[in-house]
């Protein structure tokens, strides 16, 4: 077909349409006039439906509020028997507890993944109910058990419990049930006491039926033929078909047809008006023929206080409107198809006028579609063909742009792309992504070469790299990345192919999709074998290095009491006597020798010890009696204090008092011309002891303190410098730390921190 012919019957369709609605609006025109009274006297009954039936809805209520405030009082009766855990509660239990607070049964509700279960109940039949297709129950359920205050229009809600309004049994749906759930934080479950009865008739007798409202209103308006109150949000649902609808075990709230008759059935039309009801909240009518009968039906929507919105539809003859419709019809269709079929002729012959400045811009769009964007379109009109003309030119020209610009962005794509995958490829460390269910997504070639995977082996698959006694300290780490933290890499042990261990620094990032969600993780591999093995080739090498200067130094610090002896028995072989002078000499030289061993197998040789729990204030009462003859003869003075009460620690005792001994023997040699030493007792944190022991000596000059603890080292006449060293071994065997702070002739502090003592279960153990 031309183009022409089509513009043609374009205006002409046009013209049709425009008399169509001119038919419309005039019928329409007419039939409001006719509908008028018909129209107000169904919104007038409708009104006085909605009136009666909130009035007695009221009265229910009133019912329902009583039966929710005594189902309130029965959970929180029931919360003062029943365990936190539900563990220890038997269904037994429940049933006996049902009868004292006087209620039908009771159930217990808890979580279980996407679901909230019945998992107790006095009513064997409930065990096991799902509620995760329960609609806006289920939500209440989740609302209390994120402790919130339940927002569901249904039903009652108070602090930490709601009750649902009136419905059929899940388990027996013959019978009505009243609900209520208790939800207090102090236990993992909801409690759900409820009252079961044969029907709602019998719940409250004295409530006004709605089915006796609709039908004193149809004897009233005799016209009005029937009166249904549907339900919009159930109706012409499965429940229902072209001869009603069951009433037998669907739920209150989902009845299609509340109250009334619903005997005029036009299912497909009545769901579409209901709908558009519902949506607009204005009244809908509209004519249908139902067994031979034209009929006026008006559904005029509710908003209830009392309860959900419904639709009040009512249904009345229409036979007299139609008669005065079909003949104003015949005359206004008569006056149409004379216009139609002269505009039909006119509009042929000027449909070629408007064609060739169209067949430009087709052609320009094909030009277009197929990429070619270098030809403009010539414009010789200022009307709107020719503004089209330029926007087409506009338009073109700026695809031509969009598209370069498009092609140099994927190739820019591209490589990047192709570069990351390189880099990751070649990355001497292995890395691999997961999904959330621990499925490999993607890994390179250095994690092959790791852990024995090949890619096409681990790709969708979940693999065992992870020794089953660190599965939990993963799940920890996935657990926290999940709540947005970064965490640092980690050295720890995996898995490989072959079933053998491999030493690795591992870190592990979430990776989140635009909405921040997190959707896997990757995780970078280091193998740590070869680093772990030259760690400790150095340690050793420390060892040797520190037992070669011990060794050093006691070969010096013996070698010269050694020349002494070797003198002196030199000098007495020469002489061919004995003197006693000299022999004083050289068993003083023995004594520094023995001293010296002794402190140094201290150091080599560490002591078999039993801990047990102490309190250090009783240890260094004791060091201070021991203490207090040498202190007096040089005018020292102890001064003890504590600024706490727990003073006990996991000690080897005789150790303690070693180091105590040797630290006060200092600090009263650092004071020649007398002093006071003063002890405290503070805690630096809840799981330690601090003692601090701080003299008015002469102080180290700062030069020497890097020196202080190695061993030899001594500013005085006949130490060894074994000692410090000795209380260094010491504290460090009870996991404790010591520090030194000086400034010379102003005293010196020593802080010693010691872990604070547990409560001791049997016997402590030995340490060697």
């Amino acid at each position: 077909m031309s183009m022409k012919k089509k513009l043609s019957l374009t205006m002409a369709g046009s013209l049709c349409l425009i008399l169509l609605l001119n038919i419309i609006l005039s019928l329409y025109t007419t039939q409001a006039s006719l509908r008028r009274e018909s129209e107000r006297k169904m919104l007038l009954a409708a009104r006085q439906v909605a009136a009666s039936i909130e009035q007695s809805q009221e009265s229910a209520g009133m019912v329902e509020r009583q039966i929710g405030e005594l189902l309130h009082v029965a959970a929180k009766l029931a919360a003062k028997e029943l365990d936190p855990d539900i563990q220890n509660i038997t269904n037994e239990q429940l049933a006996k507890l049902s009868k004292q607070v006087g209620v039908t049964h009771i159930a217990l509700l808890v979580r279980t993944g996407d679901d909230i279960i019945i998992a107790k109940s006095s009513e064997p039949a409930e065990l096991g109910l799902s509620t995760k297709d329960w609609g806006y129950w289920y939500k209440a359920f989740k609302q209390l058990f994120e402790e919130e205050r339940v927002t569901i229009p249904y039903g009652a809600a108070a602090d930490h419990f709601w009750t649902g309004p009136f419905e059929y049994s899940n388990s027996k749906p013959n019978v009505i049930d009243k609900w209520g759930y208790y939800y207090d934080a102090k236990r993992n479950y909801i409690i759900d006491p409820y009252i079961r009865t044969d029907s709602l008739h019998q719940i409250g007798t004295h409530i006004p039926s709605p089915e006796e409202v609709l039908d004193k209103t149809k004897k009233i308006n005799g016209e009005i033929l029937e009166i249904s109150c549907i339900n919009p949000q159930t109706f012409a649902g499965v429940r229902m078909s072209g001869q009603g609808y069951v009433h037998d075990k669907t739920k209150l709230h989902n009845r299609p047809i509340r109250y009334g008759t619903y005997t005029y059935i036009d299912l497909e039309n009545d769901k579409q008006a209901v709908e558009k009801a519902a949506q607009t909240g204005a009244n809908v009518v509209y004519e249908t023929r139902i067994d031979g009968k034209k009929l006026l039906k008006s559904f005029i929507p509710v908003n209830s206080a009392s309860q959900a919105s419904y639709i009040i539809s009512i249904v009345m003859d229409y036979a007299q409107i139609s008669k005065v419709l079909q003949k104003q019809l015949v005359s206004y269709i008569s006056i149409s198809a004379f216009l139609l079929i002269l505009f039909v002729i006119v509009s042929y012959k000027q449909a070629g006028y408007f064609i060739r400045p169209i067949d430009a811009i087709l052609g320009k769009v094909k030009n277009v579609a197929q990429g070619r964007f270098d030809t403009p379109l010539v414009i010789n009109s200022k009307d709107e063909l020719g503004l089209l003309a330029a926007k087409i030119n506009t338009m073109t020209d700026n695809l031509s742009s969009y598209t370069d610009q498009l092609k140099q962005a994927v190739e820019e794509n591209r490589s990047v792309k192709e570069h990351l995958e390189s880099v990751i490829q070649q990355t001497a460390d292995a890395i691999h992504t997961t999904d959330l269910e621990g499925n490999i997504l993607q890994v390179n070639q250095a994690f092959e070469k790791l852990y024995g995977w090949s890619s096409h082996e681990v790709i969708g698959k979940r693999i065992n790299l992870i020794p089953g006694h660190l599965e939990g300290e993963v799940q920890a780490r996935l657990d926290a990345l999940m709540q947005g933290e970064q965490l640092p890499a980690v050295e720890t042990v995996r898995i490989k192919k072959d079933g053998t261990p491999v030493e690795v620094s591992i870190s592990t990032s979430a990776v989140r999709d635009p909405e921040g969600k997190v959707v896997s993780f990757i995780s970078i591999s280091r193998d740590m074998t070869e680093r772990n093995r030259m760690d400790e080739l150095l340690r050793r090498s420390e060892k040797l290095t520190t037992v070669g200067q011990l060794a050093a130094g006691v070969a010096h610090e013996i070698r010269n009491p050694l020349t002494t002896l070797r003198g002196f028995l030199q000098l007495q072989e020469y002489n061919n006597r004995v003197d006693p002078k000299h022999n004083q000499i050289m068993l003083s030289e023995l004594e520094r020798i023995n001293l010296i061993v002794s402190e140094f197998l201290i150091l080599a040789k560490p002591q078999a010890v039993h801990f047990r729990n102490k309190n250090v204030r009783d240890i260094l009462e004791d060091v201070l009696s021991l203490l207090s003859s040498q202190a007096n003869l040089h005018g020292i003075e102890f001064v003890m204090s504590s600024q706490t009460d727990e003073t006990d620690v996991h000690c080897e005792e005789n150790q303690l008092k070693q180091v105590f001994i040797n630290l006060l023997k200092n600090a009263m040699e650092a004071m020649p011309e007398g002093g006071v030493i003063r002890i405290e007792l503070f805690r630096p944190d809840p799981n330690h002891l601090g003692i601090t022991i701080t003299d008015e000596g002469v102080g180290i000059p700062e030069h020497q303190m890097e020196k202080v603890g190695e061993p030899f080292f001594t500013n005085k006449e006949n130490g060894t410098g074994l000692g410090l060293m000795v209380s260094q071994r010491i504290v460090e065997g009870h996991k404790g730390s010591l520090q030194i702070e000086s400034a010379v002739n102003k005293g010196t502090q020593v802080t010693l921190t010691l872990p604070a003592a547990q409560p001791e279960h049997g016997e402590g153990p030995e340490r060697e």
